[in-house]
């Protein structure tokens, strides 16, 4: 028997040695563009690792679209910023422990030379100058967070655009829908977030310029979800938990706040508030 011992424990040791180091648990998350478009989530990614031992995976789309991969059990976690949205998903089912995380806000963009004449109006007004002087006005018109906002300000202003031929629907996301109303000069609404960093590459030489922004009405929730275990069972609730709890956190909260690009705070943390 000793001699066993003495001829199998280095096979053992070697074949342990050899094995493959165990792969870190892996959490795909679906979330909105300006979370990566901003760098938002290359700067909180590795942090996360680092704290939780979980390795974080995303697609970045529009609201709309990250709610509709989650319904097809393709994600686990959510970050997404359209609130009615996300609670008619919860309340279907679709989803369970909706926190909120993080705010900034919207706002309307135009030409500097601001041909329809709507800086330092209130959105409902700008809107209807817009419309009434038929100046383009381009529109993610990809149900997003930021489209399923403008949609709503445009409907609260009294305004259905969607067949006028000075409404454009880009269906692409938001660092596209910039480019396209620099090229058109032309309106829109974006994320402040989304902004400054569009602006940040573009410099001196960026056309577009805030003409509306301030409004109560332009504000900009993020929260996080996890995927219904009950309607996905491949659903990884368990890291799902843990993500919620590290982007509520104190430490995480700190550092949303810390997140700036050319010294402008990008987000700000709100959770529990």
């Amino acid at each position: 028997m000793k001699n066993l011992k003495k001829l199998f424990l280095p096979v053992l040791a070697a074949a342990f040695l050899a094995a493959p180091a165990q792969a870190a648990d892996t959490l795909m998350m679906a979330t909105t563009t300006s979370t990566q478009d901003t760098g938002l989530l290359e700067f909180l990614a590795p942090t996360f690792q680092k704290e939780t031992g979980i390795e974080l995976k995303w697609v970045a789309v529009g609201t709309g679209k990250a709610l509709e991969i989650a319904k097809n059990c393709d994600a686990d976690v959510l970050l997404v910023h359209a609130p009615a949205a996300e609670k008619e998903f919860v309340k279907a089912g679709h989803g369970i422990d909706r926190r909120q995380v993080m705010y900034n806000d919207f706002v309307v963009v135009g030409p500097k030379a601001d041909p329809a004449g709507v800086k330092g109006k209130d959105t409902a007004a700008a809107l209807k100058t817009i419309a009434d002087k038929k100046a383009s006005f381009v529109s993610r018109g990809d149900q997003s967070g930021t489209h399923k906002a403008e949609q709503k300000l445009w409907k609260q202003s009294g305004l259905n655009p969607d067949k006028e031929a000075f409404y454009i629907s880009a269906g692409q996301g938001m660092m596209a829908t910039l480019n396209m109303a620099a090229e058109k000069g032309a309106y829109t609404l974006t994320d402040r977030g989304t902004w400054i960093k569009f602006n940040a590459q573009q410099g001196a030489k960026n056309p577009l310029a805030i003409v509306v922004e301030g409004d109560k009405a332009l504000f900009n929730q993020y929260s996080v979800i996890t995927v219904n275990p009950k309607q996905c069972p491949k659903t990884k609730a368990d890291l799902g938990k843990k993500f919620e709890d590290w982007w509520v956190a104190p430490s995480t909260q700190k550092r949303i706040a810390e997140f700036k690009l050319e010294g402008k705070q990008l987000f700000f943390p709100n959770a529990g508030k």
